[in-house]
């Protein structure tokens, strides 16, 4: 978790899926603002040492954007299910094209 002095750790929970795990994590600022952070995180390989590290991605979203951010994804995710069909258990999971992958 960030250590900031600007920022408290309310509630977290992390989801695995696959080769990622997605972080969902409500902070308070120090004027008791609620606040989510979005954290992607996957597993990588340094190709020169050989030794793996952990990619992340972040995304702030502030309560004034919950409902619009709420209301997007329920329509592109209604929009996925409704066009193509969305399997319960993927067996393969997606594997990522790195620079390295030829076509």
């Amino acid at each position: 978790m960030e250590n900031n002095n600007n920022m408290h750790d309310i509630f977290s929970k992390s989801v695995r899926a696959g080769k990622r795990t997605y972080f969902f994590d409500v902070k308070e600022t120090k004027a008791g603002e609620y606040y989510i952070t979005l954290t992607e995180s996957k597993k990588r390989l340094n190709g020169e040492n050989g030794k793996f590290f952990y990619e992340k991605h972040k995304l702030f979203l502030y309560k004034e954007d919950f409902e619009k951010f709420a209301d997007g994804l329920t329509q592109v995710i209604d929009y996925i299910k409704e066009h193509q069909e969305v399997e319960e258990h993927v067996s393969q999971p997606y594997e990522e094209k790195t620079d390295n992958d030829q076509d």
